[in-house]
C-alpha cells in the first residue's frame, strides 16, 4: 500500500476514533452492487477504497459499525477461521478472517487467499457488497 494511503488511512481511523479502541479497519478493493434484474461489479481506485473504508471499532465493550452511521454490532466468534460482526437491525454484516489464519483460508478458494473481508449490506432487495484487505 502506498505511503500516502496509509497516511490517510490513519488520519480517517484517528478521526472517527477518538478515544475508542479500534477493532477493524478494512479497505475494499471491489464493489458489486446487485439486484434481481442487475449486477454490477466495480475494482475500486484508492481514493474510492478509502471514502468506503470498513470501520468497527468498540465503545465500552460494545461494537459499533462506524462507517455505516454507527450501527451497533454484535461480534460472533465462528470458532474457527472467521470472525463476524453482524448489525442489529439487520442492516447487513462484516465477516473477515482471523489474521492468525489467513494462509489456512487461503487454501479454502481464491477469494480467500486474494481477500481478507467482506462487507454485506441489505438496502431494499438490493445489495452492496465489497471485498477487501484488513489494514
Amino acid at each position: 500500500m502506498p505511503n500516502f494511503l496509509l497516511t490517510i488511512v490513519i488520519f480517517l481511523c484517528s478521526s472517527i476514533c477518538n478515544a475508542q479502541v479500534l477493532s477493524f479497519v478494512g479497505i475494499p478493493a471491489v464493489r458489486i452492487i446487485e439486484g434481481g434484474v442487475e449486477r454490477n461489479t466495480e475494482k475500486l481506485e484508492e481514493t474510492k477504497s478509502i471514502e468506503f473504508a470498513c470501520v468497527v471499532k468498540e465503545v465500552d465493550g460494545r461494537f459499533i459499525w462506524t462507517s455505516r452511521e454507527n450501527k451497533p454490532l454484535v461480534k460472533i466468534d465462528t470458532g474457527g477461521a472467521f470472525l463476524m460482526f453482524l448489525a442489529v437491525d439487520g442492516s447487513g454484516y462484516i465477516r473477515l478472517i482471523k489474521p492468525n489464519f489467513k494462509n489456512a483460508a487461503s487454501v479454502m478458494s481464491s477469494t480467500e487467499k486474494s481477500f481478507d473481508y467482506i462487507e454485506h449490506l441489505l438496502m431494499g432487495l438490493r445489495t452492496v457488497t465489497y471485498y477487501g484487505m484488513a489494514n
